[in-house]
């Protein structure tokens, strides 16, 4: 493959000079140069969703209009127009179903370094015609925008990002991880001049304080200031670029004070330099500039850290797949797969989308996603999700969903609606931020008025102490750090929460109520006993019980499906009566006696016993009963226990008449039980507790269960629930395993802990550094140390969330 030559113009915006052995995109088997990452970033997007005619196509390059945008602005704007295409959005915009037309997409900013970019980028997209929601994850980085799709097209909220001076992207695990990488190099390159410059700096110092003949002091301080000037112009470049933004913007962060600190302090040593000042300070707006930077590294490597679990569900999507066309196997970029393709799926590869089995039977190990380490039988008609992985024999599927609209997609965006949607408490720390800023430089002239007015020689010095030491760093910092890194530890868990209020709320709950069937049980029947009456064993009758079933759809076929099935011909179904077919030149009849054995009544070995009996006979004699039951589901009696250990209500509301609600009440021992109650009856009953002053936690699966979901304070959904359940969910348990709730519990209380510690260690520290700092005895250097540590504290912290108990998935 060719190199790209250094001297040809970048392929995508035609930028002369483009550095091609630094930048390029292989297009047409060819390296083609690019300016930039941002030029490199959307060829490949381009490449990637199949749209390389794009520039096969174009007929020239776009033209200057200087009277609305320059030339990097028009680069941008010709760019984000490939956001409407349907290809390109197919990755990473979820379109509604419905009537209302809505429709959610999920971008990458760049540029974000406090809590207040991501206000200002939220409110600015949320004024746009059309836009509903807009909620940026500052953990991650990851806005979400939910909008009306006929009013406004993608590519205009990207250019109002870009306006504001950020860069919007489309999300891709891959994409993230490129510009994770990214950032992280360039992090600690800036790192590595301000440390080195820093150590340089203070070496020549340490002469001028120390005292030194007048003749080469003026030689030391221009050395310290030259060394000095790349810290400042490199080093400590994120500052001013993000000050100047909010400058521009008419919106105050931490960079703005940050910046100030640093430019003051460096024009004040100049001025000082020529003019035989007293003291210079370049040793200290290096150590100031290192100590910062190092506080914003550690802090990007938390945040990379707390994003790496999700950005693992979609990394385990496979880059090709096998398509089926005219009975031949043709390999394709995962990109490619449309729905209504027919894959086929080899032992040991993963699922590359959503879809159904048309042939074969294998098991998928799903634990990835749903926690659940042991592999599923899947079998034609089953549902599969992409990103699994296919075990032990080949399958072939059918693909019903690929990008932004399959669950792998949805469960990412349902975990960044839960990080995004903020609790009371974190809204009051995010306003008491963006307010603090103004207050720091309010407070900081101030102090230099005082000391100025009173004559002390250091009052500028005093005042740059004030001004870095109060930074609200560790305040905008205190809350979405600590929901991130619980939200992400509870989905390992097997808990994916999908609303931002349940974490807040959990701590709240003093009624857990259980619907029974497919909740409290497994929602399936399972063969619990067989009693023989003939000469054949138990083995036997359930292989010819499984003979029968094997190609029926109705409930009772699921319990014979492990069973190794006898050959079994002409078999037919009665509704309500059971299921015949021959065997062995014998006629088998299995379902209700009166059906099977016609001839004369069987009565049922012990009707006491709870669940269904069927009989199976042969046209000569009856030979065997089954019993068949919904069982419990597992530990379901550790949850109940559990829960009354915290001193938390439990109960039971179920819609089955029978003798089963009480039975499973009393073996759980749950002594609240309504049963034989219609849904509305449910919700009722829920709205009557919640008057009497209980914060009710629902946890239903059914489509029956969907109004008392919605009018529960907190609704979680089984794994195994309807799709409509799932929607009216708060949470979602997706390894089927009920003693997860425990673990969400001990969470949520852990994670309101860290926020509350977070919070009031902010505070803290600004109310005790404030005054010790306006008394002069902090020097900026160690402003910048204790502002810095104060930032770091915070974060390390938050990520104590990430060993909660509970068993963790394999990743």
């Amino acid at each position: 493959m060719s190199k790209p030559s250094t001297s040809e113009p970048c392929f995508h915006c035609g930028e002369p000079d483009a550095d091609g052995e630094r930048w390029s995109v292989v297009i047409d088997g060819k390296a083609r140069p690019m300016c930039c990452p941002g030029c490199k970033a959307i060829a490949e997007t381009i490449i990637a969703s199949g749209l390389k005619d794009y520039y096969r196509h174009r007929t020239e390059l776009p033209e200057l209009s200087p009277a609305e945008f320059d030339d990097t602005d028009l680069t941008a704007r010709d760019s984000l127009t490939l956001y409407d295409s349907e290809a390109m959005q197919r990755r990473f915009v979820a379109r509604n179903q419905g009537d209302d037309g809505q429709a959610e997409a999920t971008f990458i900013i760049d540029g974000i370094s406090c809590a207040a970019c991501a206000w200002l980028i939220e409110h600015r997209v949320a004024q746009l015609p059309g836009v509903t929601q807009a909620t940026l994850n500052l953990s991650n980085h990851r806005l979400v925008v939910r909008w009306d799709y006929d009013r406004i097209p993608v590519s205009s909220i990207a250019e109002a990002i870009y306006r504001l001076g950020y860069k919007a992207s489309p999300f891709s695990a891959t994409e993230q991880e490129e510009q994770r990488a990214r950032e992280g190099k360039t992090a600690i390159r800036r790192l590595a001049v301000a440390g080195i410059g820093m150590m340089q700096v203070m070496m020549i110092s340490v002469p001028l304080y120390v005292g030194m003949a007048e003749q080469y002091e003026f030689f030391m301080r221009m050395a310290a200031m030259v060394l000095t000037l790349p810290v400042v112009l490199y080093g400590a470049r994120p500052f001013f670029d993000a000050a100047l933004r909010d400058l521009r913007s008419r919106h105050l962060t931490m960079d703005v004070p940050v910046s100030l600190a640093i430019a003051l302090a460096f024009c004040a040593s100049i001025w000082s330099t020529f003019n035989q000042g007293k003291e210079v300070y370049f040793d200290s707006v290096c150590m100031f500039t290192f100590f910062l930077l190092l506080g914003r590294f550690l802090e990007m490597r938390a945040r990379h850290r707390m994003g790496q679990a999700g950005n693992n569900l979609l990394t385990l999507l496979p880059n090709v797949a096998l398509r089926v066309e005219d009975g031949e196997d043709q390999v394709i970029a995962s990109e490619e797969i449309r729905c209504g393709d027919t894959l086929r799926l080899k032992p040991g590869h993963a699922i590359p989308a959503d879809g159904v089995v048309l042939e074969g039977r294998s098991s998928v190990d799903e634990a990835a996603l749903t926690g659940e380490y042991l592999p599923i039988r899947k079998q034609p008609g089953d549902s599969l999700i992409g990103g699994t992985f296919n075990v032990e024999s080949p399958l072939l599927m059918k693909v019903t969903a690929t990008g932004a609209e399959a669950q792998l997609s949805t469960i990412m965006r349902l975990m960044d609606r839960a990080q995004q949607e903020k609790p009371r408490v974190a809204l009051l720390a995010d306003k008491v931020a963006s307010w603090f800023v103004l207050a720091v430089l309010v407070i900081s002239v101030s102090v230099f008025s005082f000391w100025w007015l009173a004559g002390n020689d250091h009052a500028f010095f005093i005042a740059l102490s004030v001004l870095v030491v109060t930074c609200p760093c560790a305040l905008s910092l205190a809350t979405p750090t600590a929901l991130t890194a619980a939200t992400a530890t509870l989905r390992e868990r097997g808990l994916l929460i999908s609303k931002g209020h349940v974490l807040e709320a959990l701590n709240k709950v003093n009624r857990v109520v259980f619907d029974k069937t497919g909740t409290l049980t497994q929602g399936r029947l399972t063969l619990e006993d067989i009693i023989p009456l003939a000469r054949l064993d138990s083995a036997t009758l359930q292989s010819l019980a499984a003979g029968l079933e094997k190609h029926s759809t109705h409930p009772i076929a699921r319990a014979f499906r492990h069973v190794r099935a006898a050959e079994v011909s002409g078999v037919e179904q009665l509704a309500g009566q059971g299921i015949m077919g021959v065997w062995n030149h014998q006629a088998l009849r299995l379902g209700r006696a009166d059906f099977a054995w016609p001839q004369a009544s069987v009565p049922e070995p012990d009707s006491s016993l709870p669940g269904q009996w069927l009989l199976l006979a042969s046209d000569s004699q009856p030979l065997g009963w089954f019993r068949l039951n919904d069982s419990l589901r597992r530990n379901a009696a550790q949850i109940v226990d559990g829960l009354h250990k915290r001193g938390i209500q439990v109960s039971l509301l179920t819609g089955d008449p029978g003798e089963s609600g009480p039975r499973v009440a009393q073996e759980l021992g749950i002594r609240d039980l309504k049963s034989g109650i219609s849904p509305e009856e449910k919700l009722r009953t829920v709205r009557q507790w919640q008057q009497q002053g209980d914060v009710v936690l629902m946890v239903g699966d059914g489509i029956n269960d969907v109004p008392v979901l919605a009018g529960a304070d907190i609704a979680l959904a089984v794994n195994e629930a309807s799709d409509l359940a799932k929607t009216n969910a708060d949470a979602m348990l997706t390894n089927g395993r009920l003693e997860t709730l425990l673990t969400a519990f001990s969470g949520a209380a852990k994670t309101r802990r860290i926020i509350i510690q977070n919070i009031s260690w902010a505070l803290l520290y600004n109310l005790i550094a404030l005054p010790v700092a306006a008394a002069g005895y902090v020097p900026p250097w160690a402003a910048a140390i204790g502002m810095s540590l104060s930032s770091l504290l915070v974060v390390t912290n938050a990520l104590r969330l990430t060993r909660l108990p509970g068993a963790r998935s394999e990743v």
